[in-house]
């Protein structure tokens, strides 16, 4: 059942399922789960009435369902999609497309990244570079690679970390199973990368040198929470004189029974030792009872504007979340979307503003609601 607080509907875009969805200007970028749908363009000047202007499609077996824009350059991400049963064609290589969306009805491709194995899972762009999570032939599980995209036709490596344990082909030996410590999505943030690494926690690197990234400092709660660890958002600005991180867990992949996954708030005014003092959860769902995974957080938007932090919350859908407050984080307001077509309930996976004030909800199953405060 449907409900809101604080928020009301303006409009819907009929869409199949997404990962990612960003906002230029009056268009919208959206990011699909599964192929064929690869990305989509929606004009949103009217959003009471968002429009299709065009659409990139995936081949069988993979997906693209991450996206960036900055200034009229687009970057998607290719990769297996390990949840499409479907056989990727023998050819396929995993990485990213750069394409020219300057006039975003005709998006054209300037380049593609390639790279082996499943290819780039989440990424940044600040518009000259690229922050990526590829999966690299030698090492186990995605690591941590910067590309500069200044001539976009000619994407190169600059520089790359990873985990201690990872290049097993230099004769590392990872302490954990499988790729369960891997670079899940690195944020950029002045001359620091903030790196979520899924069961691995999270690492922070100085850049300042891209082509040598050195790590400032690590932190892994996983164990004793069941979670990984799915972002990590540095805020642009000071709180009580702190320098503080979101952190969000995403709910899934649980490597032992335990609490839903939440939002926490880590102090790194000292950034060689990050402090958790504080966490979000919605209210109910912490009781002890066990809950299927996509029940609880997921992501919270990247475009920071002020201590009101839009948050996606799988099944609990948007969640308005205060930290003016950093110790006591709250909730000011919610709306959980009618559960889609097809669907057994609602999948709230990534949301975004712009600079009306507007917010975009993206379920990863299908849909897009587009929301006001009231």
């Amino acid at each position: 059942m449907s409900s809101a607080n604080g928020l009301r509907q303006v409009g819907y875009f009929d869409c199949p399922g997404g990962g990612q969805i960003v906002v230029a200007g009056t268009t919208a970028f959206i990011g699909h789960m599964r192929a064929p749908a690869g990305t989509s363009i929606v004009d949103i000047a009217d959003p009471a009435h968002p429009k299709l202007v065009a659409r990139l499609e995936m081949p069988p077996g993979t997906h693209s369902h991450k996206v960036r824009v900055h200034d009229g350059l687009m970057l998607v991400n290719r990769e297996r999609n390990g949840a499409d049963k479907n056989a990727p064609p023998e050819d396929f290589r995993g990485g990213l497309g750069i394409y020219d969306v300057t006039t975003p009805a005709n998006p054209r491709e300037i380049a593609r990244w390639e790279t082996d194995g499943m290819g780039v899972h989440r990424f940044d762009f600040d518009g000259r570079h690229a922050y990526i999570s590829p999966t690299v032939a030698g090492y186990r599980g995605n690591i941590v690679m910067i590309l500069d995209l200044g001539d976009p036709s000619q994407p190169r490596e600059v520089g790359r970390w990873w985990m201690p344990g990872q290049w097993t082909e230099g004769g590392e030996e990872p302490s954990w199973q499988g790729t369960a410590h891997r670079c899940h999505h690195p944020l950029r943030q002045g001359d620091r990368l903030y790196v979520s690494y899924w069961h691995g926690g999270f690492v922070i690197l100085d850049i300042a040198d891209m082509a040598k990234p050195v790590l400032v400092s690590s932190f892994d709660w996983s164990p004793p929470f069941a979670c990984p660890t799915h972002t990590t958002l540095p805020l642009p600005f000071p709180l009580h004189g702190r320098r503080v991180m979101l952190v969000a867990d995403e709910d899934v992949a649980r490597v032992a029974p335990g609490p839903p996954a939440c939002l926490w708030v880590v102090d790194i005014t000292d950034e060689r030792h990050p402090m958790p003092f504080a966490s979000f959860q919605v209210d109910g769902l912490d009781d002890g009872t066990p809950q299927p995974e996509f029940t609880a957080c997921h992501q919270p938007s990247e475009k920071v504007t002020g201590t009101v932090i839009p948050a996606a919350w799988f099944a609990h859908g948007l969640r308005l979340i205060d930290i003016v407050d950093p110790r006591r984080p709250r909730e000011i307001g919610h709306f959980l979307p009618e559960i889609p077509e097809g669907s057994q309930r609602v999948q709230s996976n990534d949301v975004t503003t712009d600079d009306r004030g507007l917010f975009y909800l993206l379920d990863r199953l299908r849909g897009l609601t587009i929301l006001e405060r009231c």
